[in-house]
């Protein structure tokens, strides 16, 4: 099953190569495989795109701990904080700083 994912999100990437989704979707398969190398690209894309989803950011920054980058972690998840601030996300806020609070 976990093949068909990453199949299909492989080509919904080959057709947009800035689809958001695809991106996070893609991404977050890998961390869950723990392919933490392959994610951090795949995020790093996702947060770059116009109106980034909040929670890219915070799967950067897990992944980017994941990696020993604890500097580039908490780079990430205070843009992700802003980010959710813009959008008025207190939740995903009050999540981005619990995790930039473990580093």
């Amino acid at each position: 099953m976990r093949e068909v994912r990453i199949t299909a999100l492989k080509a919904m990437l080959d057709a947009d190569p800035k689809d958001p989704f695809a991106l996070y979707g893609l991404a977050l398969e890998y961390k869950v495989a723990g392919e933490l190398e392959l994610a951090l690209p795949l995020l790093k894309a996702a947060v770059s795109v116009k109106e980034p989803a909040v929670y890219a950011y915070y799967q950067l920054g897990e992944v980017l701990m994941g990696l020993g980058e604890t500097d580039e972690a908490e780079d990430a998840l205070k843009l992700g904080i802003q980010r959710a601030h813009q959008t008025n996300d207190q939740k995903a806020a009050h999540e981005l700083a619990a995790l930039l609070d473990t580093l």
